[in-house]
């Protein structure tokens, strides 16, 4: 069943699930509780399984500024009080991990235990091929501000950025455009190391949206983590591999 509660002004849509010890479920950037379900059913006969939409997306309110990850973090921690749980584990995917993170360093008395799925928070190494990109978005900026005239200014630079701009990118429009701007220019390893909680990392080696030797980063400054590798998968590892998914995640948490 869905519910709702409000954390800083914003109605955050969540659902909770089974009994027993309670465990958190994040989604990644542009998804929903919707997309995290299968991960909800695997838990919720043996753990009290809380799921939530992160501001600006399913049926979460938008955020009312340019928030950060801390900011998210911060909601996702207001509504942990809200529910009135002293201690519980987390499950996050891609930008619902790297929620998890800042919220397992900065509140390790808190978090039981934690799974990172392909989980976001390093900056990307970045390529000849992406530099060329970037050199050439900026040329053609250049080029339409100053030759080319319509009357809405915002119409011909979506031409462009709907040209040069990364998937998740083009898919955001107005603020959560500009958050998404500021969240992917953050890096988290620097917190790591702060990290006390029992971590499984879970990854595709073929995931390209958070490469795997991000894996291997965090497997090496998350002490005492350890790293499960599902060949052939990508960025959705756990639902490319659903039945190895499940499996690793049960024995991880019973």
């Amino acid at each position: 069943m869905e519910l709702s509660a409000e954390i800083e002004n914003l109605k955050i849509n969540y659902i909770t699930e089974g009994t027993g010890q309670p465990v958190l479920v994040l989604h990644g950037w542009g998804a929903s509780i919707e997309t995290i379900m299968p991960i909800v059913n695997i838990l919720k006969d043996t753990m009290k399984v809380y799921a939530i939409d992160l501001p600006g997306f399913g049926k979460s309110d938008i955020p009312n500024d340019v928030f950060g990850s801390f900011h998210y973090a911060d909601i996702v921690k207001g509504f942990i009080d809200k529910m009135g749980i002293e201690k519980l584990s987390l499950v996050g995917h891609s930008y619902g991990g790297k929620l998890s993170i800042i919220l397992s360093a900065r509140y390790p008395e808190i978090i039981v235990k934690q799974v990172l799925i392909d989980s976001s928070g390093l900056i990307p190494r970045r390529t000849l091929k992406y530099h060329l990109k970037v050199k050439a978005f900026k040329i053609m900026k250049k080029v339409y501000k100053s030759f080319f005239f319509w009357k809405d200014e915002e119409v011909k630079m979506e031409k462009l950025y709907k040209k040069f701009g990364s998937d998740d990118y083009q898919n955001t429009s107005g603020i959560m455009r500009k958050i998404f701007v500021r969240v992917v220019n953050e890096n988290l390893k620097p917190l790591l190391n702060d990290i006390q909680a029992p971590t499984l990392l879970i990854w595709g080696d073929k995931d390209e949206a958070t490469p795997f030797y991000m894996a291997k980063i965090m497997e090496k400054e998350i002490e005492g983590s350890g790293l499960v590798v599902f060949e052939g998968a990508g960025h959705y590892s756990y639902l490319d591999e659903f039945n190895k998914f499940k499996r690793v995640l049960e024995s991880f948490f019973f």
